[in-house]
């Protein structure tokens, strides 16, 4: 008899061990997702993209992977955050003009629960959810933060911006704009100049991937660098590789950036490039005092970015010592294009005042302004905040060495509400109908799987894109793009198959392509929830770059 309940015992036993293993070797085999953003870069600022600034392991991704020609956020940070973190319309989910409360649910200022974020979707499918960097899309009550919506870790900033070496409040006009560093819903105090903000989004990643090894779970990571945001600040020995590497100054740099994107295959030979932008100088009619002080601006904002990359490097190093790396998609974007507007309080120091030091040290405030912002966009119209295609175009690079054909150059026309079903797809997670008996908003997006798995040259969408935001509106159908930017509503139409520098305006020429795109708007911004700017304009300029540029 009890030999007969060994036997039994022993069969059970294995039966158990034999579930947990094949449970193991499932939750082994699904596959890692790390999901890179940098704050206010433009779309050539990186090595691969044309840059001079020296971004070796990007390019390596890039080079090893494949990256997109034509890829949207929604033209600054807070909406496209919304858009990122919950696959919806910013309005959709909440954040419909900034991180603050217009009094209405589309503009609420945070993300509502209707919207599932990465973390929470992830989560319910079984993996362990990290973030390290930038929040942004609701701070108020706690019930908004990251590890409250959905991520197991969360290190950063719950605002749009903080200081590289403190977390003094930020000198914003008349006001101080505070800055809390959270580690785990618990606010950290580090000392002055104890640390640079950058180096801790890295090493933090770094701690929550170590701790993450001990789970029996895949993960998925969120690094979202603040770099290169103002202000301008960053390590002297990065600062340093940078001297003298903008003294030809932006004109002869946007030609050498132009050359370089036609060379690597970004901008196609028979593309457009934008016309000079007439509010920019010519740098060979600076005195040598303004050539000084912009150069100084250039080299701090090169040294951020520069410094972003090591850290991208401290990942993928973890990654590769963890044996991870062969299993893991990692997507790099930014959040907007590079910022445009001047600052004239002096026709040297026009940055905004706090500034006890020179550019790049812990005591100034200072941002790259319209003048670099132009060489950072390069080839492409405008800057943040407007629906041009500097305003919102991204650099886009995908790395999976086991799915993706190394060395591609894609056209995409992708958008950040792609990266939820493109991930969930992956991850053969099933979008929640319902999350804590709250009904879920559908997801409008498309899977970039076919672009970046199957070869395919752009996503087959079906159905137009839509942007709103202050005021500034796009369409884009096929080849066909309609645009206005507040306060004029004048739409004009662009060809972007051949005109990516939206140099011609076609519009009177084809009024029923305007008309029909113009319609689509409409009933998009309907059943968006999205209200006209000017309706929100008696509270005045609630935040910088609310206006198309100055």
């Amino acid at each position: 008899m009890n030999k007969r309940i060994n036997i039994l015992f022993s069969v059970l036993l294995t039966g158990i061990i034999g579930s947990y293993e094949a449970e193991a070797q499932t939750a082994s085999s699904k596959p890692n997702v790390i999901l890179i953003m940098v704050d206010d870069m433009g779309y050539s600022d990186l090595g691969n993209y044309g840059s001079e600034i020296k971004t070796p392991n990007l390019d390596r991704l890039a080079k090893e992977g494949t990256r997109l020609r034509e890829f949207y956020n929604n033209s600054i940070c807070a909406p496209t955050r919304a858009s990122l973190l919950t696959g919806q319309y910013q309005h959709k989910a909440g954040v419909g003009y900034f991180d603050v409360n217009l009094g209405l649910p589309a503009y609420q200022g945070y993300l509502n629960k209707e919207s599932l974020t990465l973390g929470e979707v992830f989560r319910s499918g079984g993996y362990s959810t990290l973030m390290s960097g930038k929040w942004h899309v609701g701070s108020e009550d706690q019930a908004q933060w990251p590890n409250q919506r959905g991520f197991d870790k969360f290190y950063g900033i719950l605002k749009g911006a903080a200081n590289y070496f403190d977390t003094k409040p930020l000198p914003f006009g008349k006001t101080a704009y505070p800055v809390k560093m959270i580690r785990n819903n618990e606010e950290l105090h580090p000392k002055d100049d104890s640390y640079y903000f950058t180096d801790e989004i890295g090493n933090n990643a770094v701690t929550f991937l170590d701790e993450q090894n001990k789970e029996n779970k895949p993960f998925f990571l969120y690094l979202a660098f603040t770099a290169p945001h103002w202000p301008l600040q960053a390590k002297p020995v990065d600062i340093a590789k940078y001297r003298g590497k903008f003294d030809e100054g932006w004109d002869a740099l946007r030609e050498k950036r132009i050359q370089k994107l036609r060379e690597n295959g970004i901008l196609l030979p028979n593309q457009t490039i934008a016309p000079r932008d007439p509010e920019v100088p010519e740098w060979d009619k600076l005195t040598y005092d303004e050539k000084q002080f912009w150069k100084a601006k250039m080299e701090v904002y090169a040294a951020m970015v520069d410094n972003m990359d090591q850290n991208v490097g401290k990942v993928l190093d973890k990654l590769k010592a963890l044996k991870k790396d062969k299993n893991t998609l990692i997507i790099f974007i930014a959040d907007n294009g590079a910022q445009g507007g001047f600052n004239t309080y002096n026709p040297l120091r026009r940055g905004l005042v706090r500034n006890d030091g020179p550019i790049g040290t812990s005591g100034s405030f200072d941002y790259q302004e319209q003048n670099w912002a132009y060489l950072s966009n390069t080839p492409l119209q405008d800057y943040k905040n407007n629906m041009h295609e500097g305003g919102f175009s991204s650099p886009f690079i995908a790395w999976y060495p086991s799915k993706i054909k190394a060395g591609r150059i894609d056209k995409g026309t992708g958008h950040i509400i792609d990266l939820a079903p493109t991930f969930y797809e992956l991850a053969g997670i099933d979008y929640p109908k319902t999350l804590n008996g709250v009904t879920s908003n559908p997801l409008p997006g498309k899977s970039l799987l076919p672009v970046l798995f199957d070869n395919a040259s752009e996503v087959n969408r079906g159905a137009p894109l839509f942007w709103e935001r202050a005021g500034n509106r796009a369409v884009r159908e096929g080849k066909w793009k309609l645009v206005s930017i507040y306060p004029s509503y004048q739409w004009e139409l662009y060809d972007l198959e051949a005109d990516r520098g939206e140099t011609t305006n076609v519009a009177t020429q084809n009024p029923g392509i305007v008309n029909d795109l113009s319609a689509k708007y409409f009933d998009w911004a309907d059943k968006t929830g999205v209200v006209e700017y000017s309706k929100f304009k008696q509270k005045g300029e609630l935040i910088p770059g609310a206006a198309a540029k100055k």
